[in-house]
């Protein structure tokens, strides 16, 4: 007759015993705290750097996206600012100054840029587009224009510093009110801006994005 086998009690493991710490998870290196630091100071910088730039862009954003149809405001030299909506398409006439005259260029386009005052306007200037190989001192104006009309002040990154530039290269006094039409220069052609603003909005939104997905503590 089969005897009885006494089996060992069983036992559940105690609180104690299950809070001992496992040694290969404390051998594991420490996460890299100066190396994560580091990462969530440069997405920061990055972020407000490419949103910035998107508030920048703005004001070019909204030109580019506004009617094709160009507005006739007639003589600029004669024109009521007053009465102008900003930032618009235009078409317009006028002489301009013969002298106090900016040439300059920018990087990545083989045209190069003039900017003169119009004749009998103090607040009004013409930035027109000398082509390529052309001497700018035998560049002739038109007297007609087609472009943005916009203040000097909201006139966007492109002419960052080209207002300084007059008053320092010719000496002439241009008022915190001055307006610039850029000719040449419709809301279709501008429309490249668009992914420039995308992209930089893009970049800001994903580096906001991670930066709270590592400050955000782990369950």
């Amino acid at each position: 007759m089969d005897q009885p086998v006494d089996l060992p009690a069983l036992t559940t493991p105690s609180t104690a015993s299950t809070a001992v710490e496992d040694p290969e998870l404390e051998a594991l290196p420490r996460p890299p705290r100066r190396q994560r630091t580091a990462a969530v100071v440069l997405m920061s910088i990055t972020t407000i750097a490419a949103g910035m730039m998107c508030w920048t862009l703005r004001s070019e954003v909204s030109y580019a996206t506004s009617t094709s149809d160009p507005v006739a405001i007639g003589d600029l030299a004669s024109l009521d600012l007053s009465s102008i909506q900003p930032n618009q398409y235009v078409e317009a006439r006028g002489t301009l100054e013969s002298q106090d005259i900016l040439h300059y260029s920018r990087p990545l386009e083989r045209d190069s840029f003039r900017l003169q005052r119009v004749t009998g306007s103090s607040s009004v200037w013409v930035e027109s587009r000398v082509p390529a190989g052309m001497d700018s001192s035998r560049f002739v104006p038109p007297s007609t224009f087609a472009g943005r009309l916009v203040p000097f002040s909201n006139s966007g990154l492109r002419h960052t510093g080209v207002a300084q530039a007059m008053i320092d290269h010719t000496g002439t006094t241009m008022p915190t009110n001055a307006w610039l039409l850029v000719d040449g220069v419709s809301p279709r052609t501008s429309q490249w801006i668009l992914a420039f603003f995308v992209f930089f909005g893009c970049f800001a939104v994903w580096n906001a994005v991670n930066v709270v997905r590592v400050l955000r503590p782990v369950r």
